[in-house]
């Protein structure tokens, strides 16, 4: 005998009988009713089912209802819903015309009806009309709830799926495990830790924190927020653990990283004759990567394969992504080559892992074969081809990457926006990252860092700090890199009360006393020549954040301002606290001598960082011990020092030395270097501009003449002098000979009067330093329209009597400024800090810190 529950067999009798029923009179319809009262269900449902094939359906249930519910609620749930299911099979409005016929009968607080109804409205989706069957029940029971939470999941409606939550606690209404397991799930989805907590304290409480997959949703829960001894305490209250609950447990482990815990709860796992998932070795295999481990890694494929995992995506991808991320891309093409399926997981995993491996030309070969065979890419393939491009500052390949991604629809993708940003800035297109985020909508920290970061890192230092006054009106928190790009900008600038409020930012959101963050706040407080802030920075630091680069950026500070005595000292108390020097170190100290005249101690460190402290002396250290030599004025010997040198003469070198040939006017060497350089195919336009000085200071025109052609056909340029200032909360731009500054009449009136009176203490203008063959008149008319002096009688017009000036010039300081700031600062009684392109000059009451030595 068939059962209410025999649908499937019903469906095939259903056809043979749809030509006998569709033709029925209704008064045979009262046979097959009684037909069910005495026990013939499948004659019934036989009949009900042609009855949905017939106009007398209506009928039916108008003059039958009340002879047919009773017989229904005597069934089993599981049959009255496969039977409820059956009779609306065309849809919502089938299940409407049910719902109507039991509102009418006044049964719809009937609790295994109503769990039935909210079931099938609930996998319709009508969750509203799911929600007013639940809200007409006075006691609603716990599976109806239940019922309505699986609903919500299913939708993605978290939220309401934690207010529903709530709802039943606030009625009192019965909790049981599967409620608090669905209603932590839907926490765990929004991350909302609180309410969360309160979930599993609910459960504790009742004791019922035990039930296996509520431990589980538990154990996962509390993993994802970090609280890792919480989540173990659960998993090993448990007597019975599923594999869900060692997985989520596994996971956890490798999401906190701590990989070793990972394996031995794996090892345990295997121990007790759980056997491994696919989302178990996934999570293994990324473990494997966090710990870098390679072997292990090959030792984990191999159990994978020895578990017949050999054929499943999952595993297979991250075992791609895996080998990938440790560098052997052989192995990780080699398995993704294997793969009988795959997914664009798959392909973005092997993707990826070329590009992070330096093999972007495989990678867009890779991306070929990926349109080739007519799959669909994502905005993480995009990602990684433009992280690519940018590696390797190819700005065609970017911009037809930018195009896929605009014909895909893909263009206000904020990461994918964001990528592009970075890919033109470091391609030099600002035009074209400025016009991508102009267009990125909701933009995220992340975006708005991007941008600060290719302003700055191109030399608009200004621009970056007006974009972040932007961020701050739109209302986007920095972060650290937002913060610490700042930073260098205003190192950049020389722009001290900028400098400061960024620190200030730093110190609120407490990332200031991060070794990187400290490393930036030192170079720029020592660039903005207040070495005085760079040394508290260090002494509010942490012992053990003390590492080698903080060292050297401190070392460095006091380098660039000539405190060579004091980057000596810092070396040795680096030494003292355990700190091992690096290549860096010794170009600092050199650097350090150098701009101190300490010429003897520097040749001491040079022939000891091999021998005491086993570094090799690279072209970088070679250069700044020429540099030292060059100086000092021992050009034979820094020339018999290149000749000597275990490579190839460098540039870096060889410029050195032209540099030390000019300060010191020896013409004939200064030509044969000049000579070697241009050999080399050096594009520099300073190394032109250094020979065209030497050749004018010999006043010999026409080889000056023949320099600047050379330039002219190399298509070089000289850069443009300019100076700063910061006054107030703004930079003055001053450039050489500009007269277009809005207070310009009262800067010439200054510059007279400092004229007169510097000629009246004894100045006398070095007209050597312009490089021109004009008269000596038209010469110290150019002197006085020196970008620094500018900048001097601004600062002089601009900030209070006694004040500090602080000025920041691009290029090297003329000798001629060199001595007149000298007797500037002392007529006017202020200390005139200058930055040029090589060092810090402190000019007061008529001498400066360089000593005339730079």
């Amino acid at each position: 005998m068939a059962t209410v529950g025999d649908w499937p067999q019903a469906s095939l009798r259903l056809a043979s009988l749809r030509p006998r029923l569709a033709c029925r009179p209704l008064a045979s319809l009262s046979s097959s009713l009684a037909a069910r009262q005495i026990g013939e269900p499948m004659a019934s449902t036989n009949l009900w089912l042609g009855q949905r094939l017939t106009s007398l359906r209506l009928a039916f249930w108008s003059l039958n209802v009340t002879a047919i519910f009773p017989k229904l609620l005597s069934r089993s749930e599981d049959n009255l819903q496969s039977f409820l299911f059956f009779h609306v099979s065309q849809g919502v409005v089938g299940v409407k015309s049910v719902h109507a016929q039991i509102v009418v009968n006044d049964i719809c607080s009937e609790h295994r009806l109503a769990t039935v109804l909210v079931c099938v409205y609930r996998d319709f989706g009508c969750l509203d009309y799911a929600r007013k069957v639940f809200d007409q029940i006075p006691h609603p029971e716990a599976s109806i709830c239940v019922a309505l939470l699986v609903g919500y999941m299913r939708r993605e409606l978290y939220d309401e799926a934690i207010a529903f939550f709530e709802l039943m606690r606030s009625r009192d209404l019965e909790i049981d495990g599967r409620a608090c397991n669905f209603a932590l799930k839907a926490c765990s989805m929004v991350s909302d830790y609180e309410r969360g907590m309160g979930i599993i304290n609910i459960a504790v409480d009742k004791g019922i924190q035990r039930n296996q997959f509520l431990a589980s949703s538990m154990v996962n829960f509390l993993m994802k927020f970090g609280k890792v001894k919480e989540a173990r305490m659960i998993f090993d209250g448990l007597r019975e653990r599923d594999v869900v609950c060692w997985n989520s447990t596994i996971g956890g482990y490798v999401q906190a990283r701590q990989f070793n815990d990972a394996f031995t709860l794996f090892f345990e796992m295997c121990k007790n004759g759980v056997r491994p998932t696919p989302v178990t070795m996934t999570s293994i295999i990324q473990a494997c990567e966090g710990v870098g481990n390679l072997d292990l890694g090959k030792s984990v494929h191999g159990f994978v394969l020895c578990l017949e995992m050999g054929d499943d995506v999952l595993v297979l991808t991250s075992l791609v992504n895996m080998y990938a991320k440790l560098g052997d891309v052989v192995n990780a093409r080699r398995v993704f080559d294997g793969m009988t399926m795959r997914n664009l997981v798959s392909w973005n995993a092997m993707i990826s892992g070329y590009v992070q491996s330096g093999f972007v030309h495989e990678a867009f070969e890779l991306f070929s074969q990926l349109l080739k065979n007519h799959c669909r890419f994502d905005s993480g393939t995009m990602v990684s081809l433009i992280h690519g491009c940018a590696l390797t500052e190819n700005f065609e390949s970017g911009k037809m990457l930018h195009g896929f991604i605009y014909r895909a629809g893909l263009e206000l993708d904020v990461i994918l926006c964001t990528a592009l940003v970075d890919l033109y800035s470091k391609c030099d297109a600002l035009s074209w990252a400025l016009s991508v985020f102009s267009r990125t909508p909701n933009k995220n920290v992340i975006t708005w860092t991007a941008m600060l970061v290719g302003l700055a890192q191109n030399g608009h230092a200004e621009e970056a700090l007006r974009l972040f006054s932007d961020m701050q009106q739109e209302g986007v928190a920095a972060n650290s890199i937002t913060l610490v790009s700042l930073v260098h900008c205003c190192a950049h600038l020389g722009s001290l009360k900028k400098g400061k409020s960024i620190h200030a930012h730093l110190l609120r959101i407490g990332y200031a006393l991060s070794a990187v963050n400290m490393t930036a706040l030192i170079d720029m407080y020592a660039k903005c020549g207040k070495v005085e802030y760079a040394d508290r920075v260090i002494h509010y630091s942490l012992d053990s954040e003390k590492d080698v680069v903080l060292w050297n950026s401190l070392i460095g500070s006091y380098g660039m301002h000539g405190f060579g005595d004091r980057a000596l000292a810092a070396f040795h108390q680096m030494k003292e606290e355990g700190v091992s020097p690096n290549e860096s170190t010794f170009v600092s100290l050199l650097t350090a001598c150098n701009h101190s005249g300490l010429v003897e101690e520097g040749v001491g460190l040079f022939h000891s960082m091999q021998k005491d402290h086993n570094i090799r002396q690279s072209e970088k250290l070679y250069a700044c011990f020429v540099d030292l030599l060059s100086q000092a004025g021992r050009l034979e010997e820094a020339e018999a020092l290149i000749e000597e040198m275990p490579f190839n003469s460098s540039s870096a070198s060889l410029e050195a030395l032209l540099n030390g040939c000019r300060t010191h006017k020896n013409i004939n060497l200064g030509v044969k270097t000049a000579d070697k350089l241009l050999c080399l195919g050096v594009a520099n336009p300073g190394v032109y501009v250094v020979l065209s000085n030497i050749y004018a200071v010999a006043r010999q025109w026409d080889k000056v003449d023949h320099v600047r052609r050379l330039m002219r056909q190399c298509g070089l340029k000289k850069t443009p002098g300019y100076s700063l200032i910061e006054t107030g909360n703004r930079l003055q731009t001053f450039l050489a000979g500009d007269s277009t500054h809005p207070k310009q009449l009262e800067i010439d009136e200054i510059l007279d009067n400092l004229k007169t009176e510097v000629e009246a203490s004894g100045y006398v203008p070095d007209t050597s330093c312009i490089l021109r063959d004009v008269d000596e008149s038209v010469k110290v008319k150019l002197l006085w329209g020196h970008s620094e002096r500018l900048a001097i009688a601004f600062g002089l017009l601009s900030t209070p009597a006694g004040s500090l000036i602080r000025i920041i010039k691009n290029l090297r300081v003329c000798n001629d400024c060199h001595n007149v700031t000298k007797y500037i600062s002392k007529i006017v009684q202020r200390e005139i800090v200058v930055r040029d392109a090589n060092r810090f000059h402190h000019f007061k009451n008529g001498k400066c810190s360089c000593n005339d030595y730079w």
